[in-house]
């Protein structure tokens, strides 16, 4: 089974599917392995690696760690052409179609595909959005592209079906890490009716209840960075997955 379909298993399975990301920047290389343990065992259904700058050389050493310690699959969410590993199960083959930056629609996919195909890694390719959250955010700035307004679902759902119709799997909300605003559920809501694709939300959550919402919505997978980078506990990650796996929802 291709890890794409995988994923879609935990999702279908659970209601929505729960993923963790992690950037090597943020994390220390002694806690990588307990860190993950950790969250295998409170049930997170996949681990996203990978951040806009990354500029501590710990990126493979990090991948080859979560692999070690994790049976869950281990994806790169790359945050530039560097972030690409054949130690990884798979990486999100991003295409910022939010924006309108030619590099991140086509021109680093290009040069990304070659390696890509070389290494034999599997290429989800994800329709990536960037939504307006309250501040600049590392994505936004580093992109170079202007997020959709926040209060404009009707653009957001139409950049999801063109998506669809040109043959993306997975479409991406992102607020952006450490956003001060998560994706409204509004706007989830309408990309979830317009589109059938599977719809990824990250970006700004930081308790249970905003994720369950979310899942609510129409989201089918949820992710969550810097609330867990503080030293949260494995508690908080199981309330987490807990309130994302809604056919076992949290009480709220």
């Amino acid at each position: 089974m291709s890890i794409y379909q995988t994923l879609l298993s935990a999702s279908a399975s659970q209601g929505a599917a729960y993923c963790v990301l992690v950037d090597p920047d943020k994390i220390a290389p002694e806690t990588v392995a307990p860190f993950i343990e950790q969250a295998t065992e409170a049930g997170v259904d996949a681990f996203f690696v990978g951040g806009s700058l990354v500029m501590a050389d710990t990126f493979e050493e990090c991948i080859r760690s979560m692999k070690a310690h994790t049976t869950k699959p281990v994806v790169i969410f790359p945050g530039s052409i560097q972030q690409i590993s054949k130690s990884a199960d798979a990486i999100l083959f991003l295409s910022i179609i939010s924006g309108r930056n030619a590099e991140h629609l086509i021109g680093d996919q290009v040069l990304a595909a070659p390696i890509i195909r070389k290494m034999n890694l599997e290429a989800i390719s994800t329709g990536y959005m960037l939504i307006e959250s309250g501040k600049t955010t590392s994505a936004e700035f580093m992109s170079g592209t202007r997020p959709i307004p926040r209060d404009k679902p009707d653009i957001a759902a139409a950049h999801a079906l063109a998506a669809e119709y040109l043959g993306f799997k997975l479409v991406y909300l992102e607020a952006g890490s450490g956003a001060d605003q998560s994706v409204p559920e509004e706007m989830i809501a309408a990309v979830a009716h317009y589109c059938s694709i599977p719809l990824i939300v990250g970006g700004g959550l930081r308790t249970p209840e905003a994720a369950q919402k979310k899942v609510k919505a129409g989201a089918r997978f949820i992710v969550t960075g810097n609330v867990l980078e503080s030293g949260s506990s494995a508690s908080l990650i199981k309330e987490f997955a807990d309130a994302i796996h809604t056919r076992n929802p949290l009480k709220v």
